[in-house]
């Protein structure tokens, strides 16, 4: 198994020379590791899980004293970790994910002779994965990225996250020996640190494609850098997102309060530091719940933020909004920055009008990352649609909370509300991320740089190509293709003389 350097000190990078090392053995077990059984890399997943498992308390431990997450929450994101491997393993096994197509040879095709056509995905090759901060396991160094990225077949060079540098380590060297005893070839995982070591990855010929969850700015930065290489790739790029809740009439005079509570309680978990936390509840004028939002935020635990980075980044941003006229403070909170440049803080939720979210957009309206939001009111007969259109063009998510009788009168909104966020809720909370195969956590620009989802099995598809071959002799074609399908998977058939009825 290859790995870079262990570097000492957090701030250290991986040497040029580790890089190229690094790439070239990833380009050496892209074609070992596709043509691997898929028994083989779903059994590889499975001990990647079993590993990260067995050092469960550790990991935690090592998790809880760089990210200042709790304990509880950093249990449940491990057993998510490991839940997402063994997901991408029944992937893997099924070999739906394929999409292998055979149409056999037909002379007497409607639009002339057809040859023997086979089309199957194949992975696209050494795949660059970019660690996030708030997220240490499941969207970290053995995070979806890399699971749907192993699991389509494509060797995976980890760029460690500096928040949680000796956890990103440890998981790395777990994960990389499990990997390597189950068979996969070396090459196939390391762990790089520092920007430089990131940046010359991403524009290295061996890397095919790259994904990333970060900030829009850096995101922006690294999808303009894969798209102006000589050959350019894939950028998978989750990056901000504010996630809108409105709230119709109905349902604010039927369960108003509930719907208060709720939305602190989703703002202030952890410590606010989520892609989908909804950053802007729109509730009609009158509503009344300035008290009871108050009285919620009041109860919320203080918390320390991940970083002093992103303390620094929290403060400047909730400073901006408090500061802009038209906006009223309904629970102040707290932000106090230690000596250890670390800040710590409770909910800070504020209300403005929609037409002052209009005047201000460019201040009010971008994200915050912690445990601040905005409660905005619209006036009665406002077109909830149009808003969205307007103002939230591309989320993560986006939420509606209806009345008791308002199934049919809602339909058009969330065909609305489809067209502009990748997952649409009703009377719920979007801070929840179910991994199953039907999960989308991915939208429109700007929440992310293509509609591609990070969370779930369809995830595997941006890791993989179609390939058809034409008029290949059986023995020479791949093993998904072949009549004989050694590997067991579904094979959608084309066959001869069909298209007479067509």
């Amino acid at each position: 198994m290859t790995h870079t350097p262990t570097v000492a000190a957090t701030g250290l990078s991986t040497a040029p020379a580790g890089v190229e090392a690094v790439a070239r053995a990833a380009a050496a077990a892209a074609p070992v590791l596709a043509d691997l059984p898929p028994g083989v890399r779903a059994d590889a997943l499975r001990a990647a899980a079993e590993a990260l498992g067995a050092h469960e308390d550790e990991l935690v431990a090592l998790a809880a004293a760089e990210t200042r997450l709790g304990e509880a929450r950093l249990r449940g994101e491990l057993k998510r970790t490991r839940v997402q491997l063994r997901l991408f393993a029944r992937t893997v096994e099924s070999g739906a994910y394929l999409d292998v197509r055979l149409d056999a040879a037909d002379p007497g095709f409607v639009l002339g002779p057809r040859p023997d056509l086979r089309r199957t995905l194949w992975p696209v090759g050494p795949v660059l994965v970019f660690a996030a901060s708030n997220f240490p396991f499941a969207f970290s160094v053995p995070g979806g990225d890399t699971a749907a990225a192993l699991a389509a077949g494509c060797p995976v060079v980890v760029k460690a996250h500096p928040g949680h540098p000796e956890l990103s380590r440890r998981v790395a060297d777990l994960v990389g020996g499990a990997l390597a005893d189950a068979g996969l070839p070396d090459g196939t995982f390391a762990l790089v640190e520092g920007d430089d070591a990131g940046r010359a990855l991403l524009v290295h010929p061996a890397v095919r494609a790259a994904a990333f969850t970060g900030s829009t700015r850096v995101g922006r930065l690294l999808a303009d850098a894969a798209a102006a290489r000589p050959d350019p790739i894939p950028f998978y790029g989750e990056l901000g997102s504010v996630n809108p809740v409105l709230v119709t009439p109905a349902a604010l005079a039927d369960r108003g309060y509930d719907i208060a509570r709720g939305w602190v309680g989703s703002v202030g978990g952890s410590a606010g530091q989520l892609c989908t936390k909804p950053g802007f509840l729109l509730v009609p004028e009158g509503h009344g719940l300035g008290p009871i939002v108050a009285d919620a935020a009041a109860a919320v635990p203080e918390h320390a933020l991940l970083n002093a980075r992103v303390g620094a980044g929290y403060v400047e941003r909730r400073a901006a909004v408090l500061g802009t006229g038209g906006v009223r403070v309904l629970a102040e909170g707290t932000a106090r920055t230690g000596e250890d440049g670390v800040v710590r803080t409770t909910p800070t939720l504020v209300e403005t009008d929609l037409a002052t979210l209009r005047a201000h957009r460019d201040t009010v309206l971008s994200e915050t990352f912690g445990p601040f939001a905005v409660l905005v009111t619209y006036p009665e007969g406002t077109d909830l649609a149009a808003v969205v259109a307007e103002l939230f063009p591309g989320e993560l998510t986006a939420t509606v909370h209806r009345g008791p009788d308002e199934a049919a009168q809602i339909a058009g909104l969330l065909a609305a509300l489809g067209r502009h966020a990748g997952r649409v809720l009703v009377d719920g909370w979007p801070t929840g991320v179910a991994v199953t195969p039907a999960m989308q956590h991915g939208g429109p620009w700007p929440a992310t740089t293509s509609d591609a989802t990070s969370v779930g099995t369809a995830a595997i598809g941006r890791f993989l190509r179609g390939v058809t071959f034409q008029d290949a002799p059986q023995d020479a074609l791949p093993a998904p293709l072949q009549d004989g399908n050694p590997w067991g998977v579904p094979q959608a058939r084309s066959a001869v003389g069909e298209s007479a009825s067509w």
